[in-house]
């Protein structure tokens, strides 16, 4: 790296300086800064570049093109004396448009500094880390922390789904009454070409903050929902099927442990829930072939899964309603996704398995809150094959609570795509569904209707109690 420092002439905000002592110990965007009037260079951080300054303010910001990673850079003006806005020009690529710039901010008095484009829609992140948490969000700078949609978790946490999701270990080690600005890249940039750049640093008071998950998010769709739900849940210590993710704008990662089988599932990850409406299958199949089909064009599905099969001795679904114990688990033997289709009944299970699935409910509930589970059980452990955020309002047969104005019979045989538009079609009108047919809460069906927020409740054919009736009978 090669760094040519100035020192602040006096009092005020020298934005150079600052990103010049910051440059001494963290990875900063390479940057030129020019002093105004005369554009002599004041402060020059640039991997790879030479130890003298430049002899022009064109030699400068060609060396500055030459090593960013974009081919491109940005011209910005400022008094310290003023510390309100001034020009910002982005995406600068030629040398001659660059250097017209700097001449011309610097003729009426300006400070300026031209810096490497940094692209904030590359795959990467950007975001704020303090008091024991970090928060974050992609296509953004690290103001994001300043709008809806952020992710928010417990430091420790937070670091290590970047660390799975980008196959490295982002550089931020400071202490937590350090208040740090940063962004994470695929592509190596800045003066330590690294994947990590600081953009500021600031000591604060001491302070232990409270992070809060707001789930889907920003980063959530990006991963897709699944993808996310399951990179979460290995996070935290629940047993995930070793899974790969290929995403549409991520280079592919991978988590979760080996089960076994050697064989695997396919499963579309949307951007948010849409359940049971895109593909799941046993077996390889094109993961860029299924979404080009049923996702032309790009807006919907976010990644494909796939993920190492679970010998099924037992599968379904689970919900928690609060932090406790307090839950509804369904399932049937053997595989699932009959089940969660609503083509099979629930069936009595096991103590081990509700067990089971009632403990990695409450594990996860601790740390993320209100969660749905898509479970296996292999007769010895618990998987977690699909998780969910959201609390579960279901209780015995209704589905979701609520006095609907009137109420429309909807046998269950019809298929999960005609009750979606038909709850699409209900949402918000007050009006509710009756399912009829021997299908779970649990179940896509009760998906379906909880995401519209439709009053619904099951009637069932015949007599046929779920497992979670049966053990509340005996």
């Amino acid at each position: 790296m090669a760094s040519i420092g100035v020192h602040a002439p006096g009092d005020g905000h020298y934005k150079d300086v600052i990103l010049a002592n910051l440059a001494q110990h963290q990875n900063v965007a390479q940057f030129v800064s020019f002093a105004p009037g005369t554009c002599e260079v004041r402060a020059m951080c640039i991997s790879g570049g030479p130890r003298n300054p430049p002899a022009s303010v064109e030699d400068a910001i060609d060396l500055l093109l030459s090593q960013s990673a974009e081919r491109s850079v940005n011209v910005r003006a400022f008094d310290p004396h003023q510390p309100k806005s001034h020009e910002f020009l982005y995406g600068l690529t030629t040398v001659s448009d660059a250097a017209a710039h700097v001449r011309r901010l610097a003729a009426t008095g300006l400070f300026t500094i031209a810096n490497e484009t940094v692209d904030v829609t590359d795959g990467g992140v950007s975001g704020v880390m303090y008091g024991g948490v970090i928060e974050f969000s992609p296509d953004d700078t690290p103001r994001c922390v300043e709008k809806p949609g952020t992710m928010s978790l417990p430091r420790e946490l937070g670091l290590a789904l970047l660390q799975t999701v980008f196959g490295f270990a982002p550089d931020l080690t400071q202490p937590d009454h350090v208040r740090v600005e940063f962004s994470i890249h695929p592509v190596r940039r800045g003066v330590r070409h690294g994947h990590t750049l600081v953009w500021e640093e600031e000591e604060m008071e001491p302070v232990g903050l409270q992070s809060t998950l707001v789930w889907p998010n920003r980063f959530s769709r990006l991963l897709g929902d699944k993808a996310f739900g399951l990179l979460l849940a290995d996070a935290i210590g629940l047993h995930v099927p070793r899974t790969t993710v290929i995403g549409r704008r991520l280079a592919p990662f991978a988590f979760g442990r080996p089960t076994g089988t050697a064989e695997t599932w396919i499963r579309t990850a949307p951007t948010e829930p849409v359940p049971g409406r895109f593909t799941t299958s046993h077996g390889w199949t094109d993961p860029y072939r299924l979404m080009a089909e049923e996702d032309p064009t790009g807006d919907s599905i976010a990644s494909v899964i796939a993920q190492e099969a679970v010998e099924p001795a037992f599968s379904g679904a689970a919900a928690s309603r609060s932090q406790s114990m307090n839950a509804t688990v369904e399932g049937v033997r053997g595989e699932g996704d009959r089940f969660m289709l609503g083509e099979a009944r629930p069936e009595p299970l096991p103590a081990k398995v509700t067990a089971d699935v009632r403990e990695a409910l409450r594990s996860a509930s601790t740390v993320l809150g209100h969660v749905h589970i898509e479970w296996v059980h292999d007769g010895e452990s618990l998987w977690a094959v699909q998780i969910h955020r959201g609390e579960f309002v279901s209780v015995g047969n209704i589905v979701y609570p609520g006095t609907p104005t009137a109420e429309h019979e909807f046998d269950v045989n019809r298929g999960l795509e005609e009750l979606r538009v038909i709850a699409d079609q209900l949402s918000g009108t007050g009006e509710g569904v009756v399912l009829i047919g021997q299908v779970g809460v649990t179940s896509h069906f009760g998906d379906v209707l909880r995401r519209a927020r439709v009053p619904s409740r099951i009637e069932p054919r015949g007599t046929i109690l779920s497992s979670e009736q049966l053990q509340l009978r005996r």
